[in-house]
Parts: structure tokens; C-alpha cells; sequence
């Protein structure tokens, strides 16, 4: 649990946490090695998983075109999870990578106990939508 404890404070998302905050964190979440060329999301698609890149790379894709590459610290999956719909891209790893992986119930927990990391996230996907259509958002 140390080694993972270490790997979640590096994590910007997990920052304003403290150590028995990020201690449930790492029960929540499961650590591991994903190879390269892995989906980790299809668009359109529905799954139940948030993932958070500890060191690795994920091309996001919509519609067949690349419009994002996440990396080291960056997480994904979270529109889908907050709003139950389908998956908004394909998001597969290049190179091989550690994550983080968050099931649905879990996430959700996270959301309700932590309110840093439910700041965290909705900035994230306020920022994503002013990325996607500058000009629909005011």
C-alpha cells in the first residue's frame, strides 16, 4: 500500500488530499500495467470505470480523429460516469502504462466524500467542453 500511496500523491487530482484521505483512496482503486494499443474506452459505448494515468500515454480520439493526447497525472472516463450516457471517445494507451482504475460505485464515493477531487473533476470536464466548442460556451 505504500508504493501505492506514493503513486496517488503525485496524482494532481488527489493534491488537496491528506493521508487518510489517500489511503481510501487506494482501497477504491485499483493499480495496474496495461500494455500498449489498449482501449480503455469506446466511443458510444457505455462501461463503468474512471481511469487516472499514474505514467503512460492515451490518445483520445472522436469520430476516427485524434484530438487529445493525456498523460502522466491526466484522468478519463468521468463524463460518462457522472452522466450514465455513452462513452464521448476512444481513449487507448500508446506505449505500455500504469493506472488507476475507479469502478462506478467507487467513483462515485470518491465524488461524495471528497469534495477537492469532485472540484477536481468538474473543472476537468467544464475545461474539456470549452476545448471541444470555444464558441457554445459562455
Amino acid at each position: 500500500m505504500d508504493q501505492k500511496l506514493e503513486l496517488l500523491r503525485r496524482v494532481p487530482l488527489f493534491a488537496g488530499l491528506g493521508g487518510r484521505e489517500l489511503e481510501e483512496v487506494g482501497r477504491l482503486a485499483d493499480e495496474v500495467d496495461l500494455p500498449d494499443g489498449r482501449q480503455l474506452t469506446i466511443e458510444g459505448r457505455t462501461a463503468n470505470e474512471f481511469f487516472v494515468i499514474i505514467d503512460g500515454t492515451v490518445r483520445i480520439d472522436r469520430g476516427g480523429q485524434t484530438v487529445r493526447h493525456l498523460r502522466d497525472g491526466d484522468f478519463l472516463g468521468e463524463i460518462a460516469l457522472v452522466d450514465g450516457g455513452p462513452r464521448t471517445a476512444t481513449a487507448t494507451t500508446e506505449g505500455p502504462g500504469r493506472y488507476l482504475v475507479v469502478g462506478h460505485r467507487e467513483f462515485h464515493s470518491l465524488l461524495e466524500r471528497f469534495p477537492s477531487i469532485q472540484l477536481a473533476v468538474l473543472q476537468a470536464m467544464a475545461q474539456r467542453v470549452r476545448n471541444l466548442d470555444p464558441e457554445s460556451c459562455t
